[in-house]
């Protein structure tokens, strides 16, 4: 990375598998204490081969660290010139506040799309409104069942898709969920576009502080990405969208 270091951004979490380790049942094991903060970091450096981390995030809210002790590590890493800037991943309205206080937090990331909108009830997204942070939603395409891809005979193997876990991906609520997907299919034919960027659009059409961040294996997957930004979603067109999803029901219990 060092020989390109200019034109690339760095961005490291903490608490991710190769950072803490894993428990005997497979979990993660949280570890936001500020001296391994300050190891990992070093660590990362290292590894990268660069001499600053651009955005570096609290993967998952350590409960038996106050964030504020993790927001404070963090802050004297800035000032050694270490790390640029700091996000958190997952976390409540309530603790976003808490962190800022001490250190101005640049970016809060947090699953967010059409087929789940939390965020828009607990208080995160407006909290990251009135503080001036940037929201990066993961799951943009609801984990891949908005690419119009997925359906109930869909199998997802455990050993390297935690969708297997999770209920929304149990084939009743695939298919239950499906109303979803034949609107989408229906509006993206009207724009000329794909439910995948509809799915984009629309979450770049929500607030100017929002950016995607839709993973990927495939380079034609990323293109197909990068044109949601081309595509150009009315105010009648977000009413239509809105006014369609208000009368379909979520599914996403066991």
């Amino acid at each position: 990375m060092s020989e390109r270091r200019s034109r690339l951004s760095a961005t490291e979490s903490l608490s991710q598998p190769n950072l803490a380790s894993d428990n005997e049942k497979g979990g993660l094991i949280l570890n936001s204490r500020p001296q391994h903060i300050r190891k990992v970091v070093e660590e990362s450096l290292k590894r990268l081969r660069t001499d600053r981390i651009d955005l570096y995030f609290q993967h998952r809210v350590d409960p038996n660290v106050p964030i504020e002790d993790v927001a404070g590590a963090v802050k004297d890493l800035i000032a050694a010139g270490k790390v640029l800037h700091f996000g958190l991943s997952e976390a409540s309205a309530k603790t976003i506040r808490r962190a800022h206080a001490v250190q101005p937090v640049s970016a809060v990331q947090t699953e967010y799309s059409i087929m789940n909108r939390d965020v828009e009830q607990n208080g995160v997204l407006k909290t990251c409104g009135e503080l001036g942070i940037g929201f990066v939603p993961w799951g943009p395409m609801g984990q891949g069942y908005l690419t119009a891809k997925i359906d109930a005979r869909t199998k997802f193997d455990p050993k390297n898709d935690t969708r297997s876990e999770f209920p929304r991906f149990s084939p009743e609520n695939i298919a239950a969920n499906m109303p979803i997907v034949d609107f989408l299919r229906q509006f993206s034919e009207k724009k000329n576009a794909t439910p995948v960027q509809i799915s984009l659009a629309w979450l770049l059409a929500q607030e100017r502080f929002i950016v995607p961040i839709p993973g990927t294996r495939s380079v034609d997957h990323l293109h197909e990405n990068l044109r949601a930004v081309d595509v150009q979603l009315t105010p009648a067109d977000l009413r239509e969208i809105e006014t369609a999803l208000s009368k379909i029901e979520v599914h996403v219990a066991g």
